[in-house]
This record gives C-alpha cells, structure tokens and sequence, in this order.
C-alpha cells in the first residue's frame, strides 16, 4: 500500500544455458502496485515466435495489454498494446477458493499450420457477473498489433463458473488445448476440470469433461493456481490439482485425439472405423471389417487407461463388416472421452469416441 512502492515486469536472457545472464530490463509502460491484487501487473508468460520473436502479455492497471520484441529482447515497443479490459480485476473470489487468479497465458502458433504466427493471450474474468467467471481467448494475425475481440472458450449457457485456465499450442498441428475448473454441471461448489480444443485457430472450441468425478473445495485449505496443459501431435496431457475431503492431490489425464492410421497394412486381419454418431448423446456404433477368420476382441478404455467394456473377448470372426452398438450407460459410464479398441493375433487398432450430457 506504500505508493513510493511500484510493481514491473522485467526480462533477463541467458545464452549459455542458464550460467548467466543478462540484466534485467523493464519492459511495461505503466507499472502497478505492490498490493498482489488487481492493480499489480502480473502473469507475464512469454511465448516465442516462428522467427524468434518474443510475445508476452500481462494484467494490471490497464487491463491486460502486450509487448514483443523482435531482436531478441535487445529493445521493446516504445508502448504497450491494449488487449482487452479485465471486468472485476484478475484477482477475484469464487465460493469455496479464497483467491482465483485470472491472469494471461502467452501462446504463439510455430506448426506449419493454417494459422502458424497466431498469437493468443487467454484468461478469465467475471465481465457476465460474480456469479459467471468465463474463460476467455483473444487472438492476434498480425503479430500483435491488432486483437480481435474476447472469444468465450466455455461453451455452457450463462450463469457458472469456470476458473483457474492454463493453454498450450500442439506444436505439430497449430490445435489449441484449454484447461479450467468447471462447475456448469451443478448449483453448489462441486467442480469438475474441462479441456478446451479449437482446430480452426480459435473461432470455435469443443469443451470435453476430463476429470471422473467433482470434487468440493473448501476455503479455509489454500487451493492456488496450479494448472497446466502441453500437447504434441494430437498427444495431450493436462495437469490439475484436485481439493477434496481437505486433502490436495496432483491428477493428469491421457488425452490422444489421433483418429487413426490413413493407411491400413495388408498384413492386419480388420480395420476398424471411427464410431457413428461421434460425439454422441446415448448410443453410438463402432463398425470394423474382418478381411480373414480371425479371433477378435473389441474393448472400450476410459482416459487414464482402464478398461471399462468389453463387447467381445477372443470371438471368432469369418470375413465381413460388423456393427456394435455402445450404450454406455449400460456400463454405469459418465460423460467424458473413451477409447475403444480392436484386436486380433497381436494387431491392434484404436480409435477415440467422446460421449456428451
């Protein structure tokens, strides 16, 4: 509360791995002050660009704004530029968590995709209401110059709180993954994690229940912010903390959105195709083709890798197409994303369904 006391963001580089470095620079216009509140500037995570550029944004006074440099982090832009407004500050309550950070995460597209140089700044605020913190996603395609406008990334009607976001960019594919807590599923504080996935440079997300089962924070344990999500060639993993019965524990999910091999080897006695409606609602059908009598065994997998159905166990099969259909509420199976599986004399093919409330 001193106001002889200022809060910077400063930036130093190594270029001997690490055994020194350079000295620290201030890189923000404005600076905030030492409260650790909403007028503080904090939440500067860098991200590097296709040609070395240097992209990072933060909270504070101004609401969240940017900065680049573009030799190395040698000079900066003479002024920041405004993203977006922070309705309700970055630091803010939500029932049963003393402090939720809603602070900016840096991400910048180097795949070859469509969208290689998009840079992304994602975060959380409560603009829709105390009662509605949102997880939000903004994008720039001209290196930062421009923002568009912010994206909402929860895809739930209005009226729930989602919080404590992290993002990442899959290196190969330019595919953005989100990932928050989430309680649109309940009227209490019973919270679930979602994954986030935009495949069309952020437009649009698909929202996928990651977590088995809620769990019911309590304010007076110290949650934090401890999330994190890295994703390569469709290959996902993100990393939440679980409060429960007062007790803190550390999760992560197997997340593998690769639909399958374009090419089938001769030598493989099936094929197996994607599932029919995908996602799906109540019923879905899995379809394979047997190309020589075989035994065969066809089994579904939640994410963490445990088998949950078993549809058929070492079945002969003469040549033809074949059809299942998977109910799984007959397997007391919850929404979430499952991988169903096809096998026969050591060949397996897999494949991944998402089954929705």
């Amino acid at each position: 509360s001193d106001p002889s006391k200022y809060s910077n963001i400063l930036f130093s580089k190594s270029t001997d791995a690490g055994t020194t470095w350079s000295d620290a620079v201030q890189i923000n216009e404005v600076s905030g002050n030492c409260i650790d509140s909403d007028n503080t500037v904090e939440g500067a995570v860098p991200a590097v660009g296709p040609d070395g550029e240097i992209y990072v944004a933060w909270s504070g006074p101004q609401g969240i704004v940017f900065d680049r440099s573009e030799n190395g982090g040698e000079t900066w832009l003479e002024e920041d530029i405004f993203i977006s407004d922070q309705p309700g500050g970055w630091d803010y309550d939500i029932p049963g968590i003393r402090r939720c950070n809603g602070l900016p995460i840096t991400c910048c597209d180097v795949s070859s995709s469509p969208y290689r140089g998009n840079i992304y700044v994602n975060w959380t605020d409560q603009r829709n209401g105390t009662d509605d913190t949102d997880v939000w996603l903004a994008k720039s395609t001209d290196g930062g110059n421009t923002w568009s406008e912010p994206i909402r990334v929860n895809d739930d009607p209005p009226g729930k709180q989602q919080f404590f976001t992290w993002m990442t960019i899959d290196g190969a594919n330019g595919n953005i993954y989100i990932v928050f807590y989430d309680r649109r599923n309940y009227d209490d504080r019973n919270t679930d994690v979602y994954v986030a996935r935009s495949t069309d440079g952020g437009e649009t997300f698909e929202n996928i229940r990651i977590s088995e089962s809620p769990f019911y924070p309590i304010s007076n344990v110290f949650f934090g912010d401890y999330t994190n999500i890295t994703a390569y060639n469709n290959q996902v993993r993100p990393i939440w903390t679980r409060l429960h019965n007062g007790n803190l524990s550390i999760w992560t999910a197997i997340m593998d959105f690769t639909v399958g091999t374009e090419e089938v080897v001769e030598s493989i006695p099936f094929t197996l195709e994607q599932n029919y409606p995908n996602p799906f609602r109540e019923t879905t059908y899995l379809s394979y083709k047997v190309k020589k009598q075989s035994e065969i065994t066809l089994i579904v997998f939640d994410m963490f890798g445990r088998q949950v159905a078993v549809l058929k166990q070492q079945v002969a099969a003469t040549p033809g197409k074949y059809v299942e259909m998977f109910d799984p509420r007959q397997y007391g199976l919850s929404p979430g994303v499952y991988y169903f599986m096809l096998s026969s004399n050591g060949s397996v093919e897999k494949r991944q369904m998402i089954f929705v409330k």
